[in-house]
């Protein structure tokens, strides 16, 4: 496993503000950030209760059903992915994220928008256990009670010294566990990247405490919505720090911060901890769609 380690932003910002950024992304060369934390407690669980197979779901540039997939192969479960869309059974080879969870093993089954809003409903459930026989089941975005038990990890003894933890948010696990291990000093602050407020009712099924705050201005139009402005932070952001940051979930939660700093809404001298939860898989992914839009793409290296 790499070393996750936290970095430095240097750039220049008043108030003798500090950025540092938690390579969460560096976990794992495969299953990063949040969702190795997500997925830890889940597959000893899975090994626990003698499980053989993996069943989840995820939209068609899933990080989720990468993770999953790759996991799954990497402990010796079969895994079978619920894909949202049923447009896209022929497709895998155009989309890399189902063509890498398909060399990963993971067996596909495509449904429609509307029956995969069921995801949750016990009989939705029952039909797939009849179809697939016994699985174990990992939620949509992987979060459960052990995910935020996994998430809880994220902090360490030595970010005790930050103000203010930022996170991006999706289905509110990896939010919940830094809520609950952040210390009483300390402020945390959740950038939610799809529209709606329902994300405070998910998080207090999960979150102990009162120490946190969503900010709601930085998705960009909604989940997987991206404009000329955020393609420009992001590389930008990469040419000075050597950070590359994904477009869904981290881009906007960075790009939100520093636009908070300049707009004074932290005090001065705060010490401010982004986690990058990775998600740079999806790159190649919103790169072709950039292409066919005429719009420049991400970088991630040189």
């Amino acid at each position: 496993m790499n070393l996750v380690f936290n970095q430095h932003i240097s750039i220049d910002f008043p108030n003798n503000i500090s950025l540092t950024i938690k390579r969460e992304d560096l976990i794992h060369p495969f299953v990063s950030g949040n969702k190795f934390r997500k997925l830890k407690y889940n597959l000893l669980q899975a090994k626990a209760e003698n499980k053989n197979t993996l069943l989840t779901f995820g939209g068609a540039f899933s990080n989720h059903i990468a993770a999953v997939a790759y996991a799954g192969k990497e402990q010796g479960f079969k895994t079978i992915g619920i894909i949202r869309g049923d447009e896209l059974f022929d497709k895998i080879e155009e989309n890399p994220t189902l063509k890498f969870a398909q060399e990963n093993g993971m067996q596909f089954e495509f449904v429609s928008r509307e029956d995969y809003r069921l995801k949750s409903e016990e009989s939705f459930i029952e039909k797939l256990k009849d179809k697939f026989g016994d699985f174990y089941l990992v939620p949509e975005g992987g979060t459960n009670k052990l995910a935020v038990k996994g998430c809880e990890e994220i902090l360490t003894e030595e970010d005790s010294v930050f103000n203010y933890v930022c996170c991006a948010v999706g289905t509110g696990g990896t939010i919940s566990g830094l809520i609950n291990s952040a210390l009483p000093n300390q402020k945390i602050l959740g950038f939610p990247a799809l529209k709606g407020d329902f994300l405070n009712d998910e998080i207090r099924i999960f979150a102990k405490k009162d120490n946190w705050n969503l900010v709601s201005d930085y998705h960009f139009g909604g989940y997987g919505k991206i404009n000329l402005e955020l393609i420009e932070f992001v590389n930008s952001f990469f040419e000075n720090t050597k950070v590359p940051l994904d477009p869904i979930y981290t881009g906007k939660m960075v790009f939100g911060v520093i636009d908070l700093i300049s707009k004074n809404y932290f005090p001065a001298h705060s010490k401010i901890l982004l986690i990058h939860t990775g998600g740079l898989q999806g790159i190649e992914g919103m790169n072709i769609k950039l292409k066919q839009k005429k719009l420049p793409i991400l970088k991630t290296n040189d």
